[in-house]
């Protein structure tokens, strides 16, 4: 059982506690106030930054292919580097998922939520000197409606019908209210860029907490520290470097050797190994994400449903969530959501490995032969061994599925959303409409399972719309029925975030939004020595 002291010092280190918060749950403890208050002061020094050092990432997910222009951003390893240089508009709190200030100080939206006005915050600067305008504000979402940027915020944004400023002021305009926009602004993609990045989107110019020193795409980027930040709260390394570190042997081998501090992408089976070695920290957050196998329904023979629902049959997500997460995760249902995004829907029965009824919907489907499987060691950890572990458990379906092992360098340029049946995974997204918005909106430019509905479409639009918080649960309910059982989904677990660092590594934040502290990690942590 965990100790309840030792979580609110861990919480206050990760500064997820105030003064206050602390207090009251220490006394709810057993402790006295005088206790409370002491051991609060005595934390709370202990866990005040430190300033300086080089901090290095060993992280998965850097291909020769991956650019820098934040709209294409689609790599673990460009989601961070983003991160680094770039601020968004609004970010979102990491316990609650709550909207939080960023380079909007503030906002508010019309009743019905279908204008939103959004105020700038001020003496912000660019890497380049000039300051922080609302005409770079103004070009920057302009540039992430137009469909030849090829941005993967493409699919949220679709709803506004006009982006414009009044004096100082951002107003943003859309068909229907929606009152979760402002969160739908902290999508990672969205990063602020002078004059919106038109004239080079590759520049990596932003007003975030570091400048970037050196990028050789698939190998390793460098950050040195902007003295200019507007905050105070972040950037605390002197320097980063960001190493790309496919092979899990060698990610692992670099943290134990103290060649990095910090590594992303923990195979579990590694955990235990891990744990017996004095110098390192497992961090393991629960969230959104999810590991997939996606089929593109407008493609044969995944255009029949029939033997969509046999795979989705034949998928054995127990012994998945055993074997592939190490228990590190729990069970899909084969729509995008779990109980930590608001209105969730419940009531939903849990689909479960029947290689009857896996038998029954591919006899029906009328197909005939092997089904090729695409997969590789970057799609998620243990994603070859769970594509061999999938193959199994439809042989005892009769259904033959050949695993065919591509390699991690442009996997997601030549094989994710290119190739009819793959193994992927999501981050997950702030918000519901965002998930959908992204992934299943027969618009979107990442709907990755090639699901195309026009009454979806219409019930994504209306729940938007909806102020009715029942209403609108309904409508999700509705929404993820479509997807689980007439959809190219197959979701057989939502995955813990793990990774590991140095115990010198202090700071890190378990942020429910995305792995990688939300992609925080490098402006979030410090060096203890």
């Amino acid at each position: 059982m965990t100790d309840p002291l030792k979580y609110l010092t861990d919480s206050v280190k990760a500064h997820g506690l105030s003064r206050r918060e602390f207090i009251a749950s220490s006394m709810a403890a057993g402790l006295t106030l005088t206790a409370a208050t002491s051991l609060y002061s005595k934390t709370a020094k202990a866990a005040e930054p430190k300033r300086g050092g080089h901090l290095k990432l060993g992280l998965q997910g850097g291909a020769a292919t991956d650019i820098l222009d934040p709209a294409k951003s689609q790599s673990q390893f460009t989601f961070v580097l983003g991160r680094n240089w770039g601020d968004t508009l609004v970010e979102s709190h990491p316990h609650d998922g709550t909207a939080v200030p960023s380079l909007a100080e503030s906002w508010e939206s019309s009743a019905d939520a279908s204008t939103w006005t959004f105020t700038l915050r001020k003496g912000v600067q660019f890497h380049n000197g000039k300051e922080l305008t609302i005409d770079d504000v103004v070009k920057t979402l302009h540039r992430h409606t137009d469909k030849k940027s090829e941005s993967g915020a493409l699919g949220i944004l679709k709803s506004i019908t006009d982006i414009k400023a009044d004096g100082d002021k951002l107003v943003v305009s859309l068909t229907e209210g929606n009152a979760d926009l402002p969160l739908l602004l902290t999508d990672y993609h969205l990063v602020i860029q002078p004059g919106g990045g038109n004239d080079d989107p590759n520049a990596a110019i932003g007003t975030g907490p570091y400048k970037l020193k050196t990028y050789d795409a698939g190998v390793r980027a460098t950050f040195e520290k902007n003295e200019n930040d507007w905050r105070s709260d972040r950037g605390y390394v002197d320097s980063i470097e960001m190493i790309v570190m496919n092979d899990a042997t060698a990610r692992v081998a670099a943290l134990s050797s103290g060649q990095v501090h910090y590594i992303n992408r923990v195979d579990p089976k590694t955990v235990s190994l891990l744990k017996r070695a004095p110098s390192v920290d497992i961090l393991q957050t629960s969230g959104r994400g999810h590991y997939v196998f996606i089929m593109h329904c407008d493609t044969a023979p995944f255009d029949n449903n029939d033997l969509r629902l046999a795979l989705k049959y034949a998928m054995d997500r127990e012994t998945m969530v055993e074997k592939i997460l190490g228990g590190y995760g729990k069970v899909g249902n084969d729509f995008p959501i779990n109980e930590t995004y608001a209105l969730f829907p419940e009531g939903i029965e849990q689909r479960k490995y029947d290689p009857d009824k896996a038998k029954f919907h591919y006899k029906k489907s009328g197909h005939d032969g092997s089904v090729l499987l695409r997969t590789s060691d970057v799609a998620f950890p243990g994603a070859v061994d769970a594509a061999v572990l999938y193959q199994e458990s439809a042989k005892k379906a009769g259904i033959n599925i050949e695993v065919k092992r591509e390699p991690g360098d442009g996997y997601w340029s030549n094989v994710w959303n290119v190739q009819p049946f793959s193994t992927s995974y999501w981050g997950g997204r702030p918000t519901q409409d965002q998930m959908y918005s992204t992934a299943y909106l027969s618009t979107a430019d990442w709907n990755d399972t090639r699901f195309k509905r026009e009454d979806f479409d219409k019930l994504l639009l209306a729940a938007r719309a909806e102020l009715d918080q029942a209403k609108r649960k309904e409508m999700y309910r509705d929404m993820a029925m479509m997807v689980r059982d007439e959809g190219g989904l197959i979701l057989p677990m939502f995955n813990d975030f793990v990774n590991a660092s140095n115990k010198n590594l202090k700071g890190y934040v378990h942020d429910i939004g995305n792995d990688m502290s939300n992609g925080y990690v490098a402006t979030r942590v410090w060096l203890d020595s």
